[in-house]
């Protein structure tokens, strides 16, 4: 039988602020563990949240980059439920009134743009971290109280590819905004998979299965993929899916059962009594619009429209922030953001790559670089001798000018001396000559070789090329 697949996304993303949701607690990634703790985090007698402004602005940011209704109203909620990693009890979030509400993210897929709509975005705290060994159980409470943005996608995703891609694109928003890293090795973005199968002709959808906390996208991938192939076939032996909450485990890539699923009554959900309704101002609205970046959709569109860049070229710059930074950086001083973006991509990506370093660890800089495209693109230098000289410019940091002048790369213009040039290869190459007479195409080629060899590749094309055949049409 045919059945459609029915996912939808919930995304944990860690903002990045120097303290806690409610508390003054700072974090660290990597600190050792309970030493960044306040007694808020540990919901000792007495304590009473506070909330944090910066948490508040990096949401808003991200409503606004997601097209969402804002509600200008903060309110809090509690979820009450009981997990040895949440100290208080409950968890402090945003159940009744979310922030924002009915966002929308695009992804291409198959070169074709579909729309994922976002179902509601809202802050809350993050649990403390469970370590568990052969003998008990540890826990680490310094990402107790992180501010954590929790977003919801309508159920509209068909595929595991089209769930990597909608992750990918958010993941890139909340880098280009600056709101987090999202690095999923460190736990600063984590999704929950909502998978159901129904047949094709029912308008029925079918018991959904929630699958917590994948921590990559190839486990992702890896966990939906299984997970539809289990529903499916227990779907064809007339069996029922159960409503319930699974894991990926690594080892076996598969999901396993971890508890049947939670209805909303069991967390008794209730307004937060501590936090009192706080009103956004229409100032702090305005000047969050105003600090907004260029998107990563906005920076394709003139990558294709202005510097016309090929699709692929423009989305492999701006697949990372910081290569798409330093590419812009380079564009604002060259005349060629085509040869620039080659130079970028192929030579120095390949030399980042030999290194195992990043493109804000480079020496060459985009100033730099750019002067290099110019050069190529004046045709000043051939293909060769400018890998060449990146390759110095990487290991030295020196201007592309003195890096050329050292090596002696200026291009002979001078037509008496590259007439001499061509004269003596003729003469050498009277075989060549003859060929070309013939309309042998590859002779011209071997020819204009012989030329660039015997000036050691400082023979300007342009002119080689028109002299070349002028002294060949003489013979």
């Amino acid at each position: 039988m045919e059945y459609d697949v029915v996912i939808g996304l919930e995304v944990h993303l860690e903002i990045n602020t120097r303290t806690k949701m409610f508390s003054d607690a700072p974090y660290y990634f990597g600190a050792d563990p309970n030493t960044c703790v306040s007694e808020t985090d540990l919901a000792l007698p007495g304590t009473l949240p506070c909330l944090n402004r910066e948490a508040v602005r990096k949401a808003l940011s991200l409503c606004l980059a997601l097209d969402m209704d804002i509600d200008t109203v903060l309110r809090f909620d509690r979820k009450n439920y009981y997990y040895t990693d949440l100290p208080k009890g409950y968890q402090i979030t945003q159940y009744f009134h979310p922030l924002g509400r009915n966002g929308h993210l695009k992804i291409c897929i198959n070169g074709k743009e579909k729309t994922i709509g976002i179902e509601s975005i809202h802050l809350e705290e993050d649990t403390a971290k469970q370590i568990h060994n052969s003998r008990e159980t540890l826990i680490d409470y310094n990402r107790c109280g992180l501010p954590l943005l929790e977003i919801v996608s309508e159920p509209v995703i068909c595929s595991s590819e089209e769930a990597v891609l909608y992750l990918e694109k958010l993941k890139q928003i909340f880098e280009y905004l600056g709101i987090s890293k999202a690095r999923m090795e460190e736990g600063e973005l984590r999704c929950d998979v909502n998978i159901s199968l129904k047949e094709a002709v029912s308008p029925d959808l079918g018991n959904k299965v929630e699958v917590k906390n994948l921590n990559s996208l190839a486990n992702t991938r890896t966990a939906i993929d299984h997970e539809i192939v289990r529903q499916k076939e227990l779907l064809d032996r007339g069996e029922e899916i159960l409503k319930e909450t699974r894991r990926f485990d690594e080892k076996t890539r598969t999901t396993i059962s971890m508890r049947k699923k939670e209805e909303i009554a069991d967390y008794r959900y209730f307004r937060e009594p501590n936090i009192f309704p706080i009103r956004i101002s229409d100032d702090m609205m305005e000047d969050v619009r105003k600090s907004l970046p260029e998107l990563p959709d906005v920076r394709y569109r003139r990558y294709t429209k202005e510097y016309r860049l090929t699709d692929q070229a423009a989305r492999s710059i701006l697949a990372d922030k910081d290569l798409s930074d330093y590419y812009d950086k380079a564009a604002r001083e060259s005349t060629d953001p085509k040869i620039l973006c080659n130079l970028l991509l192929s030579e120095l990506g390949g030399l980042l790559a030999k290194a195992d370093i990043r493109i804000e660890e480079c020496s060459v800089k985009p100033e730099d670089l750019a002067e290099l495209a110019d050069i190529l693109s004046r045709k000043e230098l051939s293909s060769k001798q400018a890998k060449e000289v990146l390759s110095e410019m990487f290991s030295s940091s020196e201007s592309p000018e003195i890096v050329i002048n050292r090596k002696g790369f200026r291009p002979i213009k001078d037509s008496d001396m590259l007439l001499a040039v061509i004269n003596e290869v003729l003469s050498e190459n009277s075989q060549s000559v003859e060929d070309y007479k013939k309309g042998k195409d590859r002779a011209l080629n071997h020819l204009t070789g012989q030329v660039m060899k015997k000036t050691k590749g400082q023979a300007d094309p342009e002119i080689t090329a028109v002299l070349l055949t002028n002294e060949l049409a003489k013979r």
